[in-house]
């Protein structure tokens, strides 16, 4: 729980601090470096489930494609240079959403012989 009040905090600053000063701080670094730290743990649980037989073949290409889509939505963020506090947001949030569902096929009674 206390993870998710520090990530809330986070962001909750990077709201607050506005776009026009966002682009040259350090914590523009941070959330680019969180979101790409992230996406890599999340890809790792897929292949892990795949590997010990938690997800079929199926579930594993549903969540193989779920996460390229949070990847095109993070090079649209990055387009113009920087992520915003709200693209950084929405990112966060697809990737809660990701995660759970990653979580969710892993634990259903669905298995690979």
């Amino acid at each position: 729980m206390s993870n998710l009040r520090s990530h809330t905090l986070l962001f909750t600053l990077l709201v607050a601090s506005g776009t026009s000063t966002y682009a040259e701080t350090p914590l523009t670094q941070a959330v680019e470096q969180r979101v790409d730290h992230r996406q890599d743990r999340q890809e790792q649980r897929i292949d892990n489930g795949v590997s010990s037989g938690a997800l079929t073949a199926p579930e594993a290409r549903r969540l193989g494609r779920e996460q390229a889509r949070v990847a095109r939505a993070e090079n649209r963020a990055e387009a113009d240079g920087k992520i915003t506090p709200r693209e950084a947001v929405a990112l966060e949030k697809r990737q809660d959403v990701a995660s759970r569902r990653i979580y969710r096929q892993k634990h259903d009674a669905q298995t690979r012989p």
